[in-house]
C-alpha cells in the first residue's frame, strides 16, 4: 500500500539537491575544472595533518568526545578569541563544538527559534540558511545586497524589524559576494539590536579571509557581547574542509540553547580532529598572514582573468570567491550559463540565483572559487577565454 502523504516535509521540499552537489556532479561527469563548489584542491599545514595522525594512533578521540567538545579544543578556540579579537570567553560554558559551521547554524536556527519568528539575513545567502530557518518554522526576511558594492542598506534593515523579529542572521566576510562589513556598518547593526532587543547569529568562518580590509566581530561591539552567537570553523582557515570541525562562542545562556539543540543533530563528531583543530589555532602569526597573502595573489589572479574573459568583475573583500556579471558576454541566465559551461570551455561555476529569494536580483550573476592551485587558476582562466 502506498501513502498519499509526502515523503518529503513541505518545508524543506523547496530546497532539494543542493547546487554544490549538483555542480560537482556535472564537474565529475565532463572532467571540469570545478570552481563552483568551495573546498582547496590542496591540503593543509602538515604540521596540523600529523597531529590528527598523532591523536588517532593515540586513541584520543577515537570513541565519542565530550558532547561540548573536548577541552584542548574548546580552550584553544577561547585562546584564539582572545588573541585575535579580544573577547574573553569561558571554555567550559562559552565555548561549543560542532560538525562545522553547518551544524553550528542549523543548531543555532533549531535552538533559538519558535515557529512563527522571523528572521532577517543578507540576500544572497548562503543556501543552508534558508533551509535552516524553514526547519525551524521561522520566516526569512532577505535584506538584498545590490552590486556593484554589496553594501547592507542599513536603513531598509531597521524597517524590516517588527515585533516578530526575534534574530539577525549575518555573515562578514559575506559569501558569495566577499563583502566585509564595515566598523560603521557593525556598530549601526549592533545599535539596532539592542535597541530591539534581538540576538545576532553571525557567521564569520572567513574571519582569517580578508585582503586590505579588517574583520570585526560583532560581539566586541557595546551591547553585543551577551547577545551574539559567533559561528567559526576550521575548514576554511586550514584547508581541512572534510574534517568538520566548527564551533561557536557566545554567553552560556545562548550556547546552552545551541547545544540544546546540537546533541540531537551529530550529539558528537570529528573526535581526533578536535585535538588537531587546537594545535592549528595555535599556529604562528606567520601561517595566518601568509595564507591570507596567497589567497590575495589567487583572487587576483582569477579576477584579472575573468575580466580579460569578458565578465564583469565584483572583485572580493574578503572569503574565496568572486561573484561576476555575465551580461556583457550576452548571457541572461546564470542557471543555463552554468549548466552549460562545463561543455563549452571545461569550468565549473555556481549561479548566484539559488542564494535569492529575489531571483531577479542574481539571475545573471555567477561565482567562481579561487581556493586552488595558482596553475589550476591559469588552466581556468585559458578555458574560460574560449567565451
Amino acid at each position: 500500500m502506498t501513502s498519499s502523504r509526502p515523503p518529503l516535509n513541505r518545508a524543506l521540499a523547496e530546497f532539494g539537491t543542493t547546487i554544490f552537489a549538483e555542480m560537482s556532479a556535472l564537474a565529475l561527469r565532463t572532467g571540469a575544472i570545478n570552481l563552483g563548489q568551495g573546498f582547496p584542491d590542496t591540503d593543509g599545514p602538515e604540521e596540523v595533518r600529523e597531529a590528527a595522525v598523532r591523536a588517532l594512533r593515540d586513541g584520543r578521540g577515537n570513541q565519542y568526545p565530550p558532547g561540548p567538545g573536548v577541552p584542548e579544543l574548546r580552550q584553544a578556540v577561547a585562546e584564539h578569541q582572545s588573541r585575535f579579537h579580544g573577547l574573553g570567553f569561558d571554555p567550559d560554558t562559552e565555548v561549543l563544538v560542532t560538525a562545522g559551521a553547518t551544524e553550528a547554524i542549523a543548531a543555532a536556527m533549531l535552538g533559538l527559534l519558535e515557529p512563527g519568528d522571523e528572521v532577517i539575513a543578507f540576500e544572497p545567502f548562503y543556501d543552508s540558511y534558508a533551509a535552516c530557518i524553514a526547519m525551524a518554522g521561522a520566516r526569512r526576511v532577505p535584506l538584498t545586497l545590490r552590486a556593484p558594492s554589496f553594501r547592507p542598506d542599513l536603513d531598509a534593515l531597521r524597517a524590516a524589524v517588527t515585533p516578530r523579529t526575534r534574530l539577525l542572521l549575518l555573515n562578514s566576510p559575506h559569501n558569495p559576494t566577499g563583502m566585509v562589513l564595515t566598523r560603521e556598518e557593525l556598530a549601526a547593526i549592533a545599535e539596532l539590536a539592542v535597541e530591539r532587543d534581538l540576538i545576532v547569529v553571525s557567521d564569520e568562518v572567513y574571519e582569517h579571509l580578508t585582503y586590505g580590509v579588517e574583520h570585526l566581530p560583532l560581539a566586541s561591539f557595546p551591547g553585543m557581547r551577551d547577545r551574539t552567537v559567533t559561528i567559526s570553523s576550521s575548514g576554511k582557515t586550514f584547508s581541512f574542509t572534510g574534517w568538520k570541525v566548527g564551533w561557536v562562542t557566545a554567553a552560556p545562556a545562548l550556547v546552552s540553547a545551541v547545544r540544546a539543540a546540537k546533541q540531537y543533530l551529530t550529539y558528537v563528531s570529528a573526535g581526533p580532529f578536535q585535538y588537531a583543530v587546537a594545535e592549528a589555532l595555535r599556529l604562528p602569526d606567520a601561517y595566518y598572514r601568509d595564507f591570507r597573502e596567497d589567497l590575495r595573489r589567487k583572487r587576483d589572479l582569477l579576477s584579472d582573468g575573468l575580466e580579460q574573459a569578458g565578465f564583469r568583475v565584483f572583485r572580493p573583500e574578503g572569503t574565496y570567491f568572486v561573484t561576476t556579471d555575465i551580461r556583457p558576454l550576452d548571457e541572461k541566465d546564470g542557471l543555463a550559463f552554468c549548466r552549460a559551461l562545463p561543455e563549452r570551455c571545461g569550468v565549473v561555476a555556481v549561479p548566484n540565483v539559488i542564494f535569492y529569494d529575489d531571483a531577479e536580483e542574481g539571475r545573471s550573476l555567477v561565482r567562481f572559487a579561487f581556493c586552488k592551485r595558482e596553475d589550476v587558476l591559469r588552466e581556468s582562466v585559458e578555458r574560460l577565454r574560449r567565451l
